[in-house]
């Protein structure tokens, strides 16, 4: 595998599990698990939506009102996992 393919390959596995503990961290802050006023809590939870949110708001926009239930997270994470295999299709892996 060539250094291009495995890096965009790490970076794109990398941004998938950045946007899976922003979905768990944005539950345990729903059910008040997590206090969004503490620092440190703050702080994570500041840089986990500005990594995430440029990639998010655009697909809820597209998407309709499903009532409160969020699922531009696994809309992402589709459209990742499908970027990953086409780079990996069009390496010939």
């Amino acid at each position: 595998m060539d250094p291009f393919s495995w890096l965009i390959i790490q970076v794109i596995d990398l941004f998938v599990l950045v946007i899976i503990i922003t979905a768990v961290l944005s539950w345990l802050i729903a059910f008040n698990v997590l206090n969004p006023r503490n620092p440190v809590v703050g702080r994570i939870w500041d840089i986990l939506v500005r990594l995430t949110e440029p990639a998010l708001a655009p697909i809820r926009r597209v998407l309709p009102n499903l009532g409160g239930i969020d699922i531009s997270p696994v809309i992402l994470i589709l459209l990742l996992m499908f970027l990953k295999k086409l780079v990996l299709w069009v390496g010939g892996y």
